[in-house]
């Protein structure tokens, strides 16, 4: 019995045709798991602390903007608007 079409369409990778739920990290996803690694095990305060909260958020604000452009199925580019979304929750 194959994929049902809404698993097709939502997971299918447009470019290779293959299932795609995760991917290797990028750049942007590798700074943020650093930058939120490092504040959760060091748990810094002041500005070091407000610092890597900083660059971990604007990481993941450019990893997930990415998805959303360039997402390989529509499950990335959902996942994308969903971060963003909470990041935006979180933020304001």
């Amino acid at each position: 019995m194959g994929a049902s079409p809404i698993f097709e369409w939502l997971f299918r990778n447009r470019a290779t045709g293959e299932i795609t739920i995760g991917q290797v990290p990028n750049a942007p996803l590798w700074v943020f798991i650093v930058a939120w690694g490092l504040a959760l095990v060091f748990d810094p305060g002041g500005a070091l602390g407000t610092g890597l909260d900083v660059v971990a958020g604007v990481a993941l604000l450019i990893w997930a903007g990415d998805e959303i452009l360039r997402g390989v199925n529509p499950f990335r580019r959902l996942l994308g608007a969903v971060v963003v979304g909470a990041l935006l929750a979180r933020f304001l």
